[in-house]
């Protein structure tokens, strides 16, 4: 698993702590049941964290999965904090 990948799942583990590691790369609002509007600002507030990066509002409408966040952090993020 790459950093950025690897970072990320932490992220989703932060924000979704019932989810299974193995659960996580196929996280959507249609595959969590706790992915509602709220957890949508706090998962891309703990990015914004994580990453050191701003995610503009128009592109946070985008970022609806794993897969696309991971999409928009390999074209954005700059490194950011380390994880250990």
């Amino acid at each position: 698993m790459d950093d950025l990948r690897a970072r990320l799942v932490e992220c989703f583990s932060a924000v979704f702590p019932d989810l299974g590691e193995e659960q996580i790369p196929q996280a959507s609002p249609d595959t969590v049941g706790a992915w509602d509007s709220l957890a949508a600002v706090r998962l891309v507030t703990v990015i914004e964290e994580t990453f050191d990066l701003a995610v503009q509002p128009a592109e946070q409408e985008r970022l609806v999965s794993f897969e696309r966040i991971l999409d928009y952090l390999r074209s954005h993020a700059t490194g950011g904090r380390s994880s250990g």
